[in-house]
């Protein structure tokens, strides 16, 4: 649906569009009539790709990592570019875009609650004021603090491991034992500073109860308070210390009664950390035997991981495109027009160390992206940076559009040197 046209449609302002949402939001704007523009630093902003570059109708170059004046430089550009509306893309700086949405008389988040959506120690104080189900927890400065606090909250084993604040599985570890608690403290801890802004980051750990179960994610878009869900999604990791997505599938597979708490769960979250205007993605867990989904964590942006692809080839919605019409005041459109499916796996390496050869096969119902080229260097698979390539399936069920993706996955080849 257009709700402008061509140059003089309304403008969004998007703080930090880099990343892989950028792009849907992109591709929505242009579907809708919006004008879309940025605001980053300036060196930053030489590292776009090409397409965002060129699709964007302006910049806002500032420094996101000083609030008072990224707010000041933002507001005076919002004025002088008749914004009408302010999206948080990328998860450190959603508290900003509040901020900035309150200032400027835009449609936004709450500010009082906006941290809670970055910074997961007030998320999970957020989610027991509104009694949220979610992992028991404690925080800690240190390795000698996280022994004392594992004990006393009887937090059990295995126990996550995780940064207050950083995204992307970076410093998370699943520990099983008193044993490897300091090496997954110090995993945590090394993220000072956010690349590539620089922004400080809260240094303090959380540790998070292990909830077993199956993984699910679940996005709800708010407009003006009122929250419309989304799809579930089901999601795939892999085991051990590192629990690093390698896939996620839409639709979920779970039983109607059971999407629909999932949803409302989900909603729940997103209106805990002060979700008025925007999308919150969520990502949850149902132990075995229960019908209760725990809240992981949920922050104030699109999914990254290509959900939004994923999403939108199963089911016909846009989350990128409900997201902006709610920055602007307006209703999402989040009704199904389709009940397909669609699934996505990454490529991991065994090992980092230098690519030497990748090649995923072509089948039909599938689309691949490569990442990497021979010669790059290859992390080590300790989080989502380690990823090599991706596949996408479309099918008519979600088991087969799972077994496809599967089938490529198995037929891939990635050498790692």
């Amino acid at each position: 649906m257009t709700i402008g046209a061509g140059p003089r449609g309304p403008g969004v302002l998007v703080i930090e569009p880099m990343g892989n949402a950028g792009r849907f939001l992109v591709e929505a704007a242009d579907r809708l009539g919006v004008r879309l523009y940025a605001a980053t630093h300036e060196d930053v902003h030489d590292g776009y790709p090409d397409r965002l570059r060129a699709a964007l109708a302006g910049v806002c170059a500032t420094d996101l990592t000083d609030t008072p004046r990224a707010l000041a430089d933002m507001e005076a550009f919002c004025r002088q570019h008749a914004i009408a509306g302010v999206a948080p893309c990328f998860e450190l700086f959603t508290p900003l875009a509040a901020l900035l949405a309150e200032r400027t008389g835009l449609p936004g988040n709450d500010p009082r609650l906006a941290r809670a959506a970055r910074n997961k120690i007030l998320m999970g104080e957020a989610f027991a004021a509104v009694g949220i189900p979610a992992p028991r927890w404690a925080l800690a400065h240190d390795d000698a603090e996280a022994h004392r606090a594992a004990r006393e909250h009887g937090l059990g084993w295995p126990l996550v491991v995780k940064p207050a604040e950083q995204g992307g599985s970076w410093g998370v570890s699943v520990v099983d034992g008193p044993e490897r608690l300091a090496d997954a403290v110090g995993a945590a801890r090394q993220y000072a500073y956010a690349r590539p802004h620089g922004l400080a980051l809260d240094t303090r750990v959380l540790l998070q109860e292990y909830v077993p179960g199956e993984e699910y994610s679940c996005d709800t878009v708010v407009a003006d308070g009122v929250a419309y869900p989304l799809p579930v999604v089901a999601k795939d990791t892999t085991g051990g210390r590192y629990r690093i997505e390698t896939g996620h599938t839409c639709p979920s597979g779970l039983p109607a009664p059971l999407v629909r708490a999932v949803q409302h769960t989900a909603a729940r979250a997103a209106l805990a950390v002060g979700v008025r205007n925007g999308i919150a993605h969520t990502e949850l867990k149902i132990p075995p035997g229960t019908r209760t989904p725990y809240v992981i964590e949920s922050g104030a942006r699109l999914p990254g991981d290509n959900l939004c692809e994923i999403v939108e080839a199963a089911t016909g919605v846009s989350e990128a495109a409900a997201q902006l019409r709610a920055v602007l005041g307006l209703v999402p459109d989040t009704v199904p027009s389709r009940t397909d499916a669609a699934s996505i796996r990454f490529l991991l390496p065994e090992h980092g160390g230098v690519l030497r050869e990748v090649v995923v096969p072509d089948l039909p119902g599938t689309h691949s992206e490569v990442y990497l080229r021979p010669g790059e260097a290859v992390p080590e698979p300790a989080d989502s940076t380690c990823r090599i390539a991706h596949v996408v399936a479309r099918a008519r069920t979600a088991e087969q559009a799972r077994g496809l993706a599967g089938r490529v996955a198995a037929r891939s080849r990635v050498e790692v040197g």
